[in-house]
């Protein structure tokens, strides 16, 4: 069953336009148990939230059992209030809590002969496919897996398997995926499809999920002002459907600049954005628009701490955002066990860091100047930074502050900024 709806105008679908089309694939389904895997609060504005409502509710009043587990990744696991706000009146007894180190079962392996072709040679170990258990549990009769296609910095454009294989995934996957994407190089994935990172999702999908049914319920989505705006819904239950919103999430999600950033402040909001983890987003999806010597400015008034959990705060605090190759050269010395054991932490550093190429200032309010200047970036006060650049007044894109030229970003999760002069399709 493949099925896409494509909005007319830059409103988008309606909301009754999406009800219809989830109604629709779940017709002619005998099902009596369910398992929905939604994104997190983090991805709130993929309307995936929306969709989970209304697959509860069509599946609960046909009598069906239905359990949503949130595909948290790494991440923290939801609060009641997040769930509110996200899935509206889905009791909260419906919802399970992933765990990453925990709850996985290992499907097999991705042989290092593949890895080391779709990698040119850059990985060359074998990497574990690992889900959580309730994935492969035959009492259910319908996963559903709802989530936004957007660029992302470790695959090149998200979900789809991601959501299964990092999602409700296992710390081999995570870990090796994450450290592939960023050895092979996030400039040539962001905003691309068929990358060495999305092959190897690709491969399991193939390989160990094949007889699962499982339903994909794909967005492409923006949020101007906050509002959230689906341009298209593409539901189905193998690849094709991916292969279709990508193509619409390049139209909808990627903002060419004329010209390199010389200075670009970009807000997070404090209901998403609570870690650097999640903020460095704001890093992610702009050092392809940012111009050599600028300066990224980062308005983080909800950031508390650097990592998700414990272990991964612990590391960043260790070896800080220092570049590419100074993380690389950390992570093979002998007795840096702890960093080659969380390959993800490793890929995060990388990812985190300009590489000496922009300077990266931290505007901050709840965790100190002085630890976010011990991780490698410059830090400010956040008020006094808010003050001259006000995220209530400044408009997307290009602004003029005290004569200076201004990009700004209002949520970096939603989109890739790329300069036009120095793009190689």
């Amino acid at each position: 069953m493949e099925k896409y709806l494509i909005a007319s105008d830059e409103r988008g679908l309606s909301p009754d336009e999406i009800r219809a089309a989830l109604e629709a694939s779940l017709e002619g389904r005998s099902v009596k148990k369910a398992l929905i895997l939604p994104p997190d609060f983090t991805r709130f504005h993929s309307g995936a939230g929306f969709i989970t409502n209304v697959c509860y509710h069509a599946l609960a009043q046909r009598g069906a059992t239905v359990d949503i587990l949130p595909a948290l990744g790494t991440h923290e696991p939801m609060t009641e209030s997040e769930l509110d706000v996200m899935f509206g009146d889905v009791p909260h007894e419906c919802f399970l809590v992933h765990n990453w180190r925990k709850d996985v079962v290992k499907l097999g392996e991705i042989p290092a002969a593949f890895v080391g072709e779709i990698t040119e040679g850059l990985w060359t170990e074998s990497v574990s496919a690992e889900i959580n258990r309730l994935v492969m549990d035959e009492s259910y009769d319908l996963i559903i897996s709802p989530g936004q296609v957007v660029p992302h910095e470790v695959i090149g454009m998200s979900n789809h398997a991601k959501n299964l294989f990092v999602g409700v995934g296992g710390s081999d996957m995570i870990n090796k995926s994450h450290m592939i994407g960023a050895v092979y190089g996030m400039e040539r994935m962001m905003g691309r499809d068929h990358t060495p990172v999305r092959k190897l999702f690709d491969y399991g999908m193939e390989h160990f999920l094949k007889g699962r049914p499982i339903l994909f319920a794909l967005t492409v989505t923006t949020a101007p002002g906050g509002e959230i705006r689906t341009h298209g819904l593409f539901l189905g239950e193998g690849r094709e459907c991916l292969t279709e919103a990508v193509k619409l999430a390049q139209q909808k999600n990627i903002d060419f600049v004329e010209h390199g950033l010389k200075k670009c402040v970009v807000y997070l909001d404090p209901a998403e954005f609570k870690s650097t983890w999640l903020g460095n987003k704001a890093i992610y999806r702009t050092r392809m628009a940012m111009a050599d010597g600028g300066e990224l400015i980062v308005l983080a008034p909800g950031v508390t701490k650097f990592g998700e959990d414990a272990t991964c705060d612990r590391l960043i605090r260790k070896y800080g955002y220092r570049g590419r190759l100074r993380t690389l050269e950390q992570f093979k010395r002998p007795e840096n066990t702890d960093l080659r054991e969380n390959m993800g932490a490793a890929a995060h550093l990388i990812h985190g860091s300009s590489d000496g190429r922009f300077s990266v200032t931290y505007a901050v309010k709840n965790i100190s100047r002085a630890e976010i200047e011990s991780v490698g970036y410059n830090s400010a006060d956040y008020d006094e930074i808010a003050a001259r650049f006000d995220p209530a007044v400044l408009r997307y894109g290009y602004n003029t502050v005290d004569g200076e030229e201004v990009y700004f970003i209002p949520n970096p999760a939603l989109g890739l900024w790329i300069n036009r002069e120095r793009f190689e399709p």
